[in-house]
């Protein structure tokens, strides 16, 4: 039996894929150093954990070197010799450590990276992949599968420079193997950039935070028109779905939702859902009204959910107390599982186990501002998830977790 108790701890500084900072954790045992970062996103839910940023001159106020400093000075000493076997023990205690529910005090971004570490060391420990170990541990469950992976591949809202107001349109390949879903997803990605570069030149092909393009649209049913010729180009018209992230949060002004240079009121927005639906093969519709207007997710679950898929993103931001209350509210079908919304692993499972309890859809999920770690790839088929976004198929933060679940898959067809 290995000596799984945790020598010590070191943090530093790193670049996410928009240039800003974050935190990585090294964390080191006996028998190796494992290496955690975490992600930030440029849309954010308002009962999200809290990240902690410096302030001031430096990075534009966004530097994390305090985040650096709790890690190193107060969690590091109080995890010295812990047992990373004790995943739940681990993340309590850092609960207790920050204090605030929000994370508001050590800040998620330290906090979230060493839960990180603990679980992957806790894996090797057990002479587990990281997938399994999460599995056997938290869910009691020998199922294994790899999600639908939902590539977004036109990105607009907070993710682009452009004037789409919907946040990101995606892609969902309905193949069984991942594999196969993944060569769908990139033909598909291509055939839309020489349609883009055809149609707009050479300025459309370029590439928005999420890897997707960017193209110069401004209403909803352009995309989609161009999404769904794509689809039928690369020779897929039947095998693929399309989801949209409305992020309708960042387009909520007042009373009114200002979406395609219109301003719609709660019933306008619901019956201009009701029209993609029928016109284009939409699975899922994430977050289509604003984190407070629980009576428009409420209708639209109400009048789609034997259609398509509602997600809670912003409005359940990986919490069980939102979880609870959309249940009670029956605002939605499914959630986004997002681990830096929470800060720890365990709060984590603990959502995804409500969510399952509820035998909701569960979508796991990258942020805007991301890194290399392919977490998220391991997590999503430890927790059974249905489906997994991690942006488009390009550039080197994105493609790491499809890569991972690529090798993910290798290995289950072995068991």
């Amino acid at each position: 039996m290995k000596n799984s108790k945790i020598k010590k701890i070191e943090a530093r500084e790193i670049l996410d894929s928009r240039g800003e900072p974050t935190v990585e954790v090294k964390l080191f045992t006996d028998f190796g150093v494992f290496r955690d970062s975490v992600p930030s996103g440029a849309s954010k839910g308002k009962t999200e954990a809290k990240e902690l940023r410096d302030g001031g001159k430096r990075f534009f106020g966004k530097g994390v070197s305090g985040a650096v400093k709790n890690v190193k000075e107060i969690i590091a000493k109080k995890l010295k010799g812990e047992d990373v076997l004790e995943q739940k023990r681990i993340d309590n205690i850092l609960l207790e450590l920050d204090g605030p529910k929000d994370k508001s005090h050590l800040g998620a971004n330290s906090i979230l990276p060493v839960s990180m570490a603990v679980c992957r060391a806790g894996a090797f420990a057990s002479s587990l992949p990281l997938y399994s170990y999460i599995n056997s541990l938290f869910l009691k469950s020998r199922k294994l599968k790899i999600p639908f992976p939902s590539f977004n591949i036109i990105n607009g809202g907070a993710h682009a420079g452009n004037d789409l107001d919907i946040q990101e349109f995606m892609i969902m390949p309905q193949e069984k193997k991942f594999s196969k879903n993944l060569q769908i997803g990139v033909e598909v990605y291509h055939s839309l950039k020489e349609i883009l570069g055809m149609n707009f030149g050479k300025s459309a092909i370029n590439l928005g935070d999420e890897g997707g393009f960017a193209p110069p649209l401004s209403r909803t049913k352009q995309a989609l028109e161009l999404l769904k010729k794509s689809i039928k180009e690369a020779g897929y018209l039947d095998k693929v779905k399309i989801g949209l992230d409305c992020a309708a949060t960042h387009f909520f002004k007042g009373l009114e939702y200002n979406l395609d240079n219109s301003s719609l009121t709660q019933k306008g927005l619901l019956s201009f859902y009701e029209k993609l639906v029928r016109d284009f093969p939409i699975i899922f519709l994430e977050d289509p009204f604003s984190q407070d207007d629980w009576q428009g997710f409420q209708e639209i679950t109400r009048k789609l959910k034997r259609r398509i898929i509602i997600l809670g993103d912003d409005l359940t931001t990986t919490n069980v107390e939102r979880i609870k209350k959309a249940k009670k509210e029956n605002a939605c079908t499914g959630i986004i599982v997002k681990p830096n919304q929470i800060g720890t692993i365990t709060e984590t499972l603990e959502a995804v186990k409500l969510a399952k309890s509820f035998r909701w859809k569960i979508m796991v999920s990258h942020r805007s501002g991301d890194t290399i770690d392919d977490f998220i790839a391991d997590l999503s088929v430890g927790i059974v998830a249905d489906f997994i976004k991690s942006g488009a198929p390009a550039r080197g933060e994105r493609v790491a977790k499809y890569n991972r679940l690529l090798e993910i898959e290798q290995e289950i067809k072995k068991l």
